[in-house]
């Protein structure tokens, strides 16, 4: 159990210096359970090692597959085959990660066996109906409250056939799910995208031997004639997490930071576009390709930035990062509108309403949407005792808010930044922040 933690930052020091990242999440996930299911040994390496996905390595635990780790961020997943999954002996419980529940959804509604979905409290607040529809569609036998919109959720044996699925709203994750059912279906499956949703499923799937095939935004997937193929992989530094970094090293005056090995996949880097946008000094260094995913040193420079409006297939590739746009918006010239965003209000909290409520309490000029925000700046942020929520993003993005700021800022529930970037603290220190952690 995470110990409770906050953190103290005292403004007025320039951030400087070179550091990396933690490896990226959605990529972690999806290398420990596609793993399990090659015929072989998946080693992994730079894995994060924060609490999402230690989620997902015991869920795959708990169905019957052995997951070694070599160091905290290096592992080898004993992968069982496609077929070679075994019923689990209890509840698979997938903490906080969203991505671990809804993946494995479509993972488990082909399986000979049954099987029961939970989480935290949080989790079972979050809307699971738009992975359960379409894989219902496909005959899986998906039960859970509110007519399976809500965990826990039980998942009987079932089979499955490919179906043509046209969603309503770009999702990685729904994408993801059915793509997955997909493997487990008799015939083809075919999911068209109505804009532009993480991609990395399609790139790990189709490295690994898998008949997945991309057609502009069609993606197609049925059951493979051979084995999938083990993985061998570096992950790289998550951008999700790199991107409070950048924001921080474009407001804070007289920053300079480089950070190293990056993932830049192009359906991620929409947080890096509207920083640029907004006229932050953002060089991409040292581009390349390893594994498959485009990697790149992301430099950026404090200078002036201004206002923009945001809006529709962009915001899709830049979610996530959307409490630490808001906060960089605060230092901006101008108004910043950020619509077509309303997915913020179903995340870890609803970021649209937590975003604002925390911004406020440090004197931001911020009012919430239906679906977004609208950010008058720049405004002075003046230190205060601030709220996490229990949100990793929103932790973060108030701790960026706070170097800032005038006089001290105190970030409380500051641990559930261990989710997605364990060691965050640390980082910031090496780059020249005071800030301090306490329980």
């Amino acid at each position: 159990m995470q110990r409770m933690t906050h953190i103290t930052i005292t403004p007025g020091r320039s951030l400087t210096g070179a550091c990396s990242v933690p490896g990226d999440k959605s990529i972690s996930h999806r290398a420990v359970m596609f793993g399990s299911i090659a015929e072989g040994e998946t080693h992994i390496r730079n894995f994060l090692a924060g609490g999402d996905c230690r989620s997902t390595i015991e869920v795959m635990r708990g169905l019957g597959v052995e997951v070694e780790a070599t160091t905290p961020t290096d592992l080898v997943v004993h992968g069982r085959g496609l077929d070679g999954l075994q019923e689990p002996a209890d509840v698979l419980d997938c903490g906080n990660s969203g991505t671990t529940i809804r993946l494995l959804l479509g993972l488990l509604a082909g399986q000979k066996f049954a099987s029961f979905l939970t989480g935290t409290a949080q989790i079972r607040r979050r809307p699971m109906g738009r992975v359960a529809r379409p894989l219902r569609g496909m005959g899986a036998d998906i039960m859970g409250r509110q007519n399976g919109e809500y965990a826990p959720l039980g998942i009987r044996p079932a089979r499955l056939r490919g179906v043509e699925y046209d969603m309503p709203v770009a999702s990685a994750q729904v994408k993801s799910c059915v793509l997955l059912a997909g493997l487990y279906s008799q015939g083809l499956t075919v999911v068209r995208e109505p804009g532009p949703a993480r991609d990395h499923t399609e790139r790990m799937l189709a490295a690994m031997g898998a008949p997945v095939h991309v057609y502009g935004r069609k993606v197609t997937s049925e059951r493979p004639d051979q084995p999938l193929s083990p993985l061998d992989i570096t992950v790289p530094g998550d951008l999700s997490s790199a991107a409070f970094l950048l924001a921080a090293g474009a407001i804070v005056p007289g920053s300079h930071i480089t950070i190293r090995d990056v993932g830049v996949n192009p359906t991620r880097t929409g947080i890096v576009d509207a920083l640029q946008e907004m006229g932050a000094q953002i060089t991409y260094h040292n581009e390349r390709l390893e594994g498959g995913e485009p990697v790149a040193d992301l430099e950026v420079r404090a200078g002036d930035l201004h206002g923009t409006t945001f809006g529709g297939e962009s915001i899709v590739t830049m979610i996530d990062e959307l409490p630490m746009l808001a906060v960089a918006a605060t230092q901006a010239h101008g108004r910043t509108v950020v619509r077509d965003a309303g997915e913020l209000r179903v995340k870890e909290t609803d970021r649209i309403a937590t975003t604002v409520s925390e911004l406020r309490k440090m004197g931001a000029k911020i009012e919430p949407t239906n679906d977004g925000f609208i950010i008058d700046g720049p405004t002075p942020l003046i230190g205060a005792p601030v709220e996490g929520h229990g949100d990793h993003r929103l932790a973060m993005a108030m701790a960026v808010a706070g170097l800032a700021a005038q006089k001290q800022t105190v970030v409380y529930g500051s641990h559930v930044t261990a989710d997605s970037f364990p060691g965050f603290e640390v980082t910031l220190q090496a780059l020249g922040a005071r800030l301090q952690v306490d329980e």
